[in-house]
């Protein structure tokens, strides 16, 4: 069963020994995400290491906490009725108590005006200002809930003076380089500067770990076309977003982030509660499926699953539920829908979107069963990604990294060859597109009668696409050593 969109699973360290990161490998997932906000040095390190025992190919991807508000610690769990008067005061060493809830921030009093909203524990209680004073506030309950120790604020609205990097965040994301991961997933991102000063620390280290931006504000809705263009890609992170912003909006924003990601051609994950009843339940609701099967119609990357795999009872279940319904809804999702892609201005870079479009397009007008790239920057295999085609791409990487990094391009399969780099001749060139085809097949999606299109360039690893081939997959190994492809190599 080949799916085209890519699962992210989310790990704990108490659950990820080899065997059970090889059961979610093989049902499908394709990405690990390694929460931060729950981990410490050792756990991290176990998950990386157990990951690594499974596969070389599996992405690692960790989560930054970003700039947040958390209640702090409780003498015991605070019990709130409706219309109680309560204070709120930014006090990160303070123990919160029946009448003062402490949180972290210390600046909470001097940012928030009389008539707005502090929802605590993602959303679970909502407190209204009722007077702003020069060190607390006083606020109205407007629910009857229970405040424990850590919890998340909110503050819908509200442009909170965070810093963008935590202490904690530099320590994992020096951790993250150290130990050569893929992404980092970098929460509540609110402009570019944000990914800029992630990219920053990069840099220190000469890293090529690639940010995926979290969106989960309105200033970052906002802002999500800066955003893309500084960022290797975007995560609709629907849970802290649909608390930012108001619920019902939440599937019109995933929409338009999808649609421009795809725009800038590059990847979009959509996030939270996918499969939460999955967490207890060994089925998921219809809503849930359909949940998912409509992220996929919306034309998303990547789906990811986070308590389900992380806690849950049923983790296996959940992803083998992700993989049959989106490999349903692949299949039945209308062409007619597709989100149009733009060319760039950049002449160099419009030939390569001009060639990848004719190349997806051969799969309707020639019945075109594959495509074939190699990869260098993996620029080429992204775009072929956006135009979301319903057959498999196949990319031959240059480095197992770049593999690793088209794991979040819909419908991408990459696979690291080693070659003789930018000296590559026209017969390993040939050897390699050989070997993807011969993978198809023994993948069962191609057969001899079928067509096979290649995109490749003429100027080696770094110059770029320049030429579509296209031919039946039988004249091809038929002729062997004498099948030339167009690249005026030596």
């Amino acid at each position: 069963m080949f799916k085209q969109t890519k699962i992210v699973a989310t790990i704990s360290d108490k659950r990820c020994d080899v065997p059970f990161v090889k059961q979610l490998f093989e049902e499908g997932m394709d990405v690990v995400r390694l929460n931060s906000a729950h981990l410490d040095e050792e756990g991290f390190l176990k998950i990386v290491n157990n990951v690594r025992a499974v596969s070389n190919r599996i992405a690692l991807l960790v989560d930054t906490k970003g700039p947040e508000i958390r209640t702090t610690i409780a003498e015991k769990p605070i019990e709130l009725t409706t219309g109680q008067l309560i204070k709120i005061i930014g006090d990160p060493d303070g123990i919160s108590n029946q009448e003062v809830i402490c949180v972290s921030y210390k600046g909470i009093a001097q940012e928030m005006k009389e008539g707005e909203d502090l929802l605590i524990d993602d959303g679970e209680v909502d407190l209204k200002v009722k007077e702003v004073h020069p060190d607390y506030l006083l606020c109205v309950v407007q629910n009857d809930g229970v405040v424990g120790s850590r919890k998340s604020v909110n503050v819908p609205g509200v442009r909170i003076n965070l810093p963008t990097i935590t202490p904690r965040d530099r320590k994992f994301i020096e951790l993250a380089v150290k130990h050569d991961l893929d992404f980092i997933a970098h929460s509540f991102v609110r402009s570019k500067e944000d990914i800029l000063e992630v990219q920053s620390i990069l840099d220190e280290y000469k890293s090529p770990i690639k940010i995926i931006a979290k969106i989960e504000n309105q200033e970052g809705v906002d802002n999500a076309d800066e955003i893309l263009d500084a960022a290797y890609g975007i995560m609709v992170a629907r849970g802290d977003l649909g608390i930012e912003v108001a619920q019902e909006k939440i599937p019109g924003i995933q929409r338009v982030l999808i649609r421009l990601a795809i725009h800038h051609k590059k990847p979009v994950i959509v996030a939270t509660q996918m499969l939460h009843s999955m967490i207890e339940n060994p089925r998921p609701t219809r809503a849930e499926i359909t949940d998912i099967a409509n992220a996929i119609y919306y034309r998303t990357d990547a789906i990811m699953l986070s308590g389900e795999t992380a806690y849950g009872k049923y983790p296996v279940e959940a992803v083998r539920t992700m993989r049959k319904v989106s490999y349903e809804a692949e299949k039945t999702k209308l062409r007619e829908n597709d989100i149009p892609v733009p060319y760039d201005e950049d002449d160099d870079k419009e030939v390569t979107t001009f060639m990848a479009k004719q190349a997806v397009k051969s799969i309707s007008r020639l019945n075109t069963k594959a495509i074939v790239t190699d990869s260098h920057t993996g620029r080429t295999a992204r775009v072929l990604a956006a135009f979301r085609g319903r057959r498999p791409v196949f990319a031959i990487a240059t480095t197992e990294r770049l593999a690793r990094e088209l794991a979040l391009s819909y419908g991408v399969t990459a696979e690291h060859q080693p070659g003789r780099g930018i000296d590559n001749t026209k017969e390993s060139r040939r050897a390699y597109y050989i070997y993807a085809i011969k993978k198809l097949m023994d993948e069962g999606l191609l057969l001899p009668e079928d067509r096979v299109a290649y995109l490749g360039g003429s100027f080696g690893e770094t110059g770029g696409t320049t030429y579509l081939d296209i031919c039946e997959v039988e004249k091809i190994l038929e002729a062997k050593d004498k099948y030339n492809l167009p690249d005026f190599t030596l």
